[in-house]
């Protein structure tokens, strides 16, 4: 499961298709592709798309935190393990990385954060 945003989800989501695996994509809101910076992001989003085994878009009609949000706890309710690319870092806005692991963590889901020693993010 992942919510195919730019960076660790669309390379997660790459991995498990490249290993035979089924994904399951949950995306925020309509019109997701607008809310990736860049070109690259929003091509291999709609790569991802086109391979996934189900797409699951939630009744947002635009980007927005709370759909950010929404979207991180649909994949914690969906998922028996959650395993989180995070710096340890405080969420910039609401449905950041942090929001998800402390969603899961309330839930009881097991966590595994993955994070090299001594890499910041940009």
């Amino acid at each position: 499961m992942s919510c195919l945003a730019e960076g660790a989800d669309q390379l997660f989501a790459a991995h498990v298709l490249a290993a035979g695996g089924v994904l399951e994509a949950i995306l925020p809101c309509e019109n997701y592709a607008s809310s990736l910076v860049t070109e690259d992001g929003r091509a291999r989003l709609a790569e991802l798309r086109r391979a996934a085994g189900s797409v699951v878009t939630l009744p947002y009609p635009r980007p927005s935190e709370q759909a950010f949000l929404a979207a991180g706890q649909a994949v914690v309710e969906r998922c028996d393990h959650l395993f989180a690319v995070w710096d340890g870092r405080p969420a910039r806005g609401m449905g950041g990385t942090a929001d998800v692991v402390d969603y899961a963590r309330a839930r009881g889901c097991p966590v595994t954060v993955l994070w090299v020693d001594g890499v910041l993010r940009a």
